[in-house]
């Protein structure tokens, strides 16, 4: 058994073995065991305190690490979080929770202790984001469990929206049979499924490619008593598009007319959408003249469908014809149509093209996003073109569009590979500036590009310390290449200060790591492998 299947072994038998008292305790009548296992007597006194104002961004921060350090079974986790009991909102348990989405072990921890604490008591969206994060993680019976007990509890009403975010878990989970099972429990909680539960569904199955099990089930449950709408052959249409099977689109949306469904404009873009990404576009373009003819009237996205196909096949040429048409009949593409032919101008060189068309995006009220710059920025981040690169950044800044990780971290590695240092600096500080905190991908950059430079291995040391003192766990990879510079060039006593440090880290990933810069590997608890952040800094679902 490798190190990592061990980790797993251990992790899951330590989750097996609390789950029975993690389900105990999320009953709501049980406050023996509860302030047990809490130690709550001190914490009547702020019971009122428990509101709901806007919590501080250092309250969500530090809670969040907690979070992140406290990941394991054995972890104290309660102990750690006792401190805040006095801060406890509805709205910080919801912001911690939405930054711990990738957290689902001890996010389920927080929520149970918060849900303990005299006089509060978590919103839906509590229960709502605790439930996506659990089938995130793939939890699934803890996920049961979870909702179980809210529907005997009465906590939190099951709504269809709960069904919904199950669907979408399991479907990220490529376990579609599952979904389908999901579907056929709602009966047992009393909800009798909608065709909207059908359509919420299919889409969740869909926009995983898993448009198969899609179909069959559609298949099977509309002879049932359950009348599909045209939204819901829209969806398995739009399916069948994004898998490249046009054929069994255009099957759809002629079964779709043979059993009279007045077909409206969704349909109608789905079936241009699933032809032109099978590579038909001649035969979009015949129904695009049918739909016409039947009254209805191109929309934007009906446009936008062509240009996306025509950027794909690299024919410029009729994708600019289609924006002039757009223009012609006072259209605005979207930012997501616009920045797929600023993609493409950028990959055949046409830089001057691109501004042009960031020009007439901001002129015409489709404000550029970030990725519209940075895919500008790559092209001259690629070649090298500083000037440029640092112009079009503050031109960023001047039109109130936010930088992002990946804005830096391109333009860092560039400064790095050409050495412009005194640059870098400038570019780094700028950061805090801009509210924008490093991640582990930007310390990476860092790190990484100066261990690949003469004489800058103090330099990468000073920011790998930095990431540590951050509390930002690093990659198994930059332990690695940091270690073996200063070992290889004979600095292996600093190494070892490095992990004497990580081992006093609050972080328990963080020491954890200290076994690579040591240069131990085989007695790694962590996956080395692992390339993403601890817990995520937007908090979109």
């Amino acid at each position: 058994m490798t190190s990592i299947q061990y980790a797993h072994f251990c992790y899951y038998f330590a989750s097996m073995a609390l789950r029975p008292l993690l389900r105990s305790l999320f009953s709501l009548n049980n406050p023996t065991t509860i302030h047990r296992f809490l130690n709550l007597k001190n914490f009547s006194s702020h019971s009122q305190q428990i509101i709901s104002d806007p919590p501080s961004q250092h309250l969500v921060n530090d809670l969040s690490r907690i979070l992140s350090d406290y990941r394991k079974p054995q972890n104290d986790i309660e102990s750690a979080l006792t401190p805040f009991a006095s801060h406890l909102s509805t709205n910080l348990v919801e912001q911690v929770l939405k930054r711990c989405k990738n957290l689902g072990f001890s996010a389920q921890r927080f929520f149970i202790w918060a849900q303990k604490i005299p006089g509060f008591q978590h919103s839906k969206e509590s229960h709502h984001i605790l439930v996506d994060i659990l089938g995130s993680s793939r939890e699934f019976p803890f996920l049961w469990d979870f909702i179980t007990e809210m529907n005997r509890t009465g906590s939190c009403e099951i709504s269809q929206e709960i069904f919904w975010i199950v669907f979408r878990a399991y479907s990220r989970a490529n376990l579609p049979g599952d979904a389908i099972r999901a579907f056929n429990k709602m009966v047992d909680f009393g909800i009798r499924p909608r065709v909207d539960e059908l359509d919420q569904l299919l889409y969740a199955m869909c926009k995983k490619k898993h448009v198969k099990h899609a179909q069959e089930f559609f298949d099977q449950v509309k002879g049932e008593g359950l009348s599909p709408s045209v939204k819901t052959y829209s969806i398995l249409i739009r399916g069948w598009a994004d898998i490249g099977d046009s054929e069994c689109a255009q099957k759809l949306f002629d079964e779709m007319l043979e059993r009279g469904f007045t077909v409206d404009l969704l349909a109608w873009n789905s079936i241009l959408d699933a032809l032109c990404k099978g590579g038909r576009v001649d035969e979009a373009y015949e129904q695009f003249r049918g739909m016409k003819s039947r009254g209805f009237e191109p929309d934007a996205y009906s446009y936008s469908i062509f240009i996306h196909a025509f950027c794909e096949a690299n024919n410029l040429h009729s994708a600019f014809k289609v924006l002039d048409t757009m223009k012609r009949n006072n259209l605005i593409p979207n930012v997501y149509t616009y920045n797929a032919v600023i993609k493409r101008l950028c990959k055949n060189g046409s830089v001057e093209e691109a501004y042009e068309l960031l020009n007439e995006m901001i002129e015409r009220g489709a404000k550029p996003d970030t990725w519209s710059y940075n895919t500008i920025l790559a092209f001259h981040c690629d070649r090298n073109e500083v000037n440029l690169a640092l112009k079009l950044i503050s031109r960023m800044d001047r039109d109130a569009c936010k930088l992002d990780r990946h804005t830096f971290n391109l333009v860092l590695k560039m400064l790095i590979r050409i050495g412009r240092f005194d640059r870098v600096e400038k570019v780094w500080n700028s950061m805090e500036e801009r509210g924008f905190h490093p991640t582990v991908s930007t310390y990476a950059v860092m790190i990484h590009g100066l261990c690949k430079k003469r004489k800058k291995h103090d330099d990468a040391y000073r920011y790998f310390e930095m990431m540590i003192d951050e509390g930002v766990p690093p990659y198994a990879v930059t332990c690695e290449m940091l270690r073996n510079k200063l070992v290889g060039l004979g600095f292996a006593e600093q190494a070892d200060i490095l992990a004497e440090k990580m081992e006093r880290s609050s972080s328990v990933t963080i020491q954890e790591a200290a076994t690579l810069m040591r240069g131990n590997r085989a007695h790694l608890r962590f996956r080395p492998e692992e390339e993403e952040e601890e817990y995520s800094d937007d908090n979109d679902d």
